[in-house]
């Protein structure tokens, strides 16, 4: 397969970018992002695009591909709800239409998260489940992934500085959370084998949480 790879420089990103250039089902990987990933590999071309709200200059670049993973996002702390919903939606929808338009018989996968709902309380749930649903509405093949706790694997980071410090504290006990809430966590690792499973053979439900990320 043939994939893209949108917010390939964040903790998600990174770990679905790593999980696709060690998997043999994977042959060419690009990846579209405002800065480049600093990752060197014979399967890899960098995109590196300015406006990820206006994809018309770079559509020639995107055509020809089996799946797009979506792993861009922001923290909406300190964010107004227009900010968020620009880089939330506004970017995921450029993306999405594009890709449905070149690549009707494509994968899209979207890394959204637990808890989402368009006609929930918290802002941030609401923008995601406005999100998800235009995606799903979209003619191509969507998913949504909601995962809940994420343990970073293998060396990668969150760019978010208290994620990082967050994450320094509750890794030591990620084990335990594993064994006491199986249905709730899951890994960068496991999250990008997950992806390119549901590239190859489809999944049985399009929103998938943790547990059946992890089963994937």
């Amino acid at each position: 397969m043939r994939v893209i790879i949108f917010g390939a420089t964040g903790m998600v990103g990174r770990g679905v970018l790593r999980e696709c250039l060690l998997d043999e089902r994977v042959t060419a990987v690009l990846t579209v992002g405002r800065s480049p990933t600093g990752t060197v590999h014979p399967k890899l071309r960098e995109l590196v695009h300015a406006d990820l709200s206006d994809l018309s200059a770079v559509e020639g670049e995107l055509s020809g591909y089996d799946a797009c993973f979506f792993c861009l996002g922001v923290s909406a702390a300190g964010m107004s709800e227009q900010a968020y919903r620009r880089v939330t939606y506004d970017y995921t929808l450029a993306a999405g239409t594009t890709l449905a338009r070149l690549s009707p018989s494509s994968t899209f996968v979207y890394v959204s998260g637990a808890g989402t709902d368009e006609h929930g309380r918290a802002m941030w749930a609401r923008v995601k489940g406005a999100t998800e649903n235009a995606l799903l509405a979209l003619p191509f093949h969507a998913y949504v992934f909601r995962p809940g706790y994420i343990q970073p694997m293998h060396g990668v980071t969150s760019r978010t500085r208290w994620y990082r410090l967050a994450y320094v504290v509750a890794g030591p006990l990620y084990p335990l959370l594993r064994r006491l809430f199986p249905a709730s966590v899951t890994t960068t690792e496991r999250i990008g084998q997950a992806m390119i499973t549901v590239a190859e053979r489809g999944a049985p439900e399009r929103i998938l949480g943790p547990a059946a990320i992890n089963a994937l």
